[in-house]
């Protein structure tokens, strides 16, 4: 059994929660990294990758960052107490897509973007909260009479006539359906 003299250096407990030891994951390596690859002038990936990787186009992804950003103040850069600055909103925010585009464990996004799991989940959760918030009373409601048109008319330009009303599969026969789930449907 070892046990540490007073002058050798022992393990230091860093943070308020006794007994966790905080694990430099290399935070200012993961931003700089999510810069490079998808922000710079020159990034690594351009845009068609950045479109398959996120799901969406970069302008789109950037307009989504400035309102979550605005919205909720956990999304801005800060430094801390010992005057390090903190996570980025680009990490924050990219964490929260890489999980919802990819399904993606809190391991493997851990991995690339550099923040703890705790982390990452908090992220998300305030990622969503706040999507839901700013985008609700838009885009998450039934749609109106305008909204239908629209949908109707797009439909129809791409072939697709009375596209709304396919929608509705409850009258289809499901041969193959597995039985649990009869009627559920």
């Amino acid at each position: 059994m070892t046990y540490f003299s007073k002058e050798e250096e022992r393990p230091k407990r860093i943070g308020l929660v006794s007994g966790h030891l905080v694990i430099n994951c290399g935070r200012e390596e993961g931003n700089s990294r999510i810069y490079n690859d998808y922000f710079s002038d020159n990034p690594t990936y351009g845009a068609n990758l950045f479109h398959r990787r996120f799901q969406i186009q970069r302008s789109l992804f950037l307009h989504i960052v400035d309102t979550v950003r605005e919205h909720d103040n956990y999304f801005v850069q800060k430094v801390d107490g010992v005057g390090q600055l903190g996570l980025s909103t680009l990490q924050k925010v990219t964490t929260a897509f890489r999980m919802l585009a990819y399904g993606a464990s809190t391991d493997s996004t851990k991995e690339y973007v550099r923040i703890d799991e705790s982390t990452i989940i908090e992220c998300l959760k305030r990622f969503c909260r706040a999507i839901v918030k700013v985008y609700e009373d838009e885009y998450l409601r039934s749609p109106n009479t305008d909204d239908v048109a629209r949908l109707l008319q797009k439909g129809e330009e791409r072939g697709f006539l009375g596209i709304l009303g396919s929608l509705d599969c409850m009258h289809w026969k499901w041969k193959n359906c597995p039985p649990a789930w009869v009627g559920q449907y």
